[in-house]
């Protein structure tokens, strides 16, 4: 409503020129201008009003006292005398309407009256002779309100009049006051809401000044508002939170970027890493294929040995590809067939396989029956690169134990070699993809550094992870991998 008001009120080229502050201080005054009015009008007619109603007063009670004193024998300029003044003028008409007593007569009441009439007063239109009854004469409306006459027994009439302008000096005094003071009540509202607009309008300030440090650099600042249960108050709050969401989605973008940056370093350095690992294999295949090429007809034993080599690194460098592609498949979010299976036994399965492997490597399985919501084929892989990880880097004689344990909701399976361990310092690298602690090792013997990152790819889509952990009780004997995966049910 109130920017109807403005609308209506202002200009709209001149309040598009206006602070807010003045706009809200003018269209307030305006209000209040328009009160004061109205109230004036509404004042200066309702006393005009009583006024009036107190003349009629005073002219009845006049024309009453005129009545009881012809009837106790008054008559002529003694009664006009009596019953005249106070705003009430009285004139004695004989029977032909010409006046015999009245306001110019040279009586101290008539004389030098201004406005007494002049010569013959006729009767006022309407007036009607009352006759006078037993118990004295009555007065008569002579169909206007100011004028009462009261009919005499000698056919004369006393006119009773109101005194013309009487009123009007009181209405404008009452005028001249009413403007004084609402002019200086309008100064002081205007005074009041100068002070009290720019208090109340502080929070707008406070957001100005805010908006420019904030552009400035001044990111973490906010208004935190007192109140929230007023306009201002609630505008503060929703300022603040667009903030934090601006600073939010700024920061995620921030992340977004940094991530970015990250996953593309890390893709080139998989992509120039992965071109380093299949260069040897597809070179050695290159100059097998050369060599058989070269000599058709060479040494048969010579030949067989060159294509024995050949197919040894045409299957390399194959599952070479194969650990890249399950990496991706993995990572691009493979669905995964989850049931309830028993993770010791699946366990247990992986350590027969690896004995079969390596018949100097002893393997132990040690836990109580553990079911898990699981993929059973990815959770066997999962086994099968840590168990190959044991046996690629610990003695070719040795022990492998499997713990399988139960912490809270997940089941917890621990893979410990008796190899040299791992550093702390790369205990996380070991994750990434195509690292070797042992750069000397050689690529069969050491792998292609792929076997670990598929593991924990594979815990982490099932809700698990896989970590290296301190190995006990000598953490620097051996190395401790442990799988934790989420229990059925």
């Amino acid at each position: 409503m109130s920017r109807s008001w403005a609308r209506l009120s202002l200009p709209e080229s001149w309040s598009a020129t206006r602070s807010l502050r003045f706009r809200v201080t003018a269209l307030v005054l305006l209000v209040v201008a328009l009160a004061l009015v109205v109230i004036g009008v509404a004042v200066d007619l309702s006393l005009d009003a009583q006024l009036r109603r107190d003349q009629q007063s005073r002219l009845d009670d006049r024309a009453a006292r005129a009545g009881l004193l012809v009837a106790a024998g008054s008559t002529g300029p003694a009664l006009v005398e009596a019953v005249d003044g106070q705003g009430i003028r009285a004139v004695l008409l004989d029977a032909a309407g010409r006046r015999v007593a009245g306001s110019d007569d040279d009586g101290p009441r008539g004389r030098g009256r201004p406005g007494a009439p002049e010569g013959p007063v006729p009767l006022v239109p309407g007036a009607s002779d009352v006759p006078v009854a037993p118990d004295g004469p009555r007065p008569s409306r002579a169909g206007r309100d100011d004028v009462r006459t009261v009919a005499l027994p000698d056919g004369s009439q006393l006119v009773l009049a109101v005194e013309p302008g009487e009123n009007d000096g009181v209405l404008r005094r009452l005028r001249v006051i009413m403007i004084g003071v609402g002019g200086m009540g309008l100064a002081v509202v205007a005074g009041a809401l100068l002070v009290g607009v720019r208090i109340a309008l502080r929070p707008l300030d406070d957001m100005t000044v805010l908006a420019r440090d904030i552009a400035a650099g001044d990111r973490g600042r906010r208004l935190r508002p007192e109140r929230t249960d007023t306009e201002l108050g609630r505008t503060a709050a929703a300022f603040d939170a667009m903030l934090d969401e601006l600073e939010s989605a700024q920061t995620r973008a921030e992340d977004a970027a940094g991530e970015a940056r990250r996953s593309e370093v890390r893709t080139r350095r998989f992509l120039s890493d992965a071109a380093h690992e299949l260069r040897t294999p597809i070179a050695g295949v290159q100059t097998l294929a050369e060599s058989l090429v070269r000599h058709p007809d060479g040494d048969l034993e010579r030949r067989e040995r060159l294509a024995t080599t050949l197919v040894r690194e045409t299957r390399r460098a194959g599952a070479l590809v194969n650990d890249m592609l399950e990496l991706a498949r993995i990572e691009d979010g493979t669905p995964l067939d989850r049931r309830p299976v028993d993770l010791t036994e699946l366990a247990a399965a992986q350590a027969e396989r690896i004995g079969l492997l390596a018949p100097g490597l002893t393997v132990e399985v040690d836990g109580p029956p553990t079911t898990v919501d699981a993929d059973p084929g990815r959770v066997t892989q999962i086994l099968a690169n840590l168990l190959e990880n044991a046996r690629r880097h610990g003695p070719t004689e040795g022990t492998v134990r499997i713990e399988v344990t139960v912490e809270g909701s997940d089941a917890v399976l621990d893979v410990v070699d008796e190899g040299p361990g791992i550093p702390p310092a790369d205990r996380e690298r070991v994750f990434d993809r195509l690292v070797r602690l042992d750069d000397a090792r050689t690529r069969d013997a050491g792998g292609a550094g792929l076997g670990l990152p598929i593991a924990r790819a594979l815990a982490r889509a099932h809700g698990g992870d896989l970590r290296v952990v301190e190995s006990r009780p000598d953490p620097e004997v051996g190395a401790r991998l442990r799988l934790t995966l989420p229990r059925a049910g």
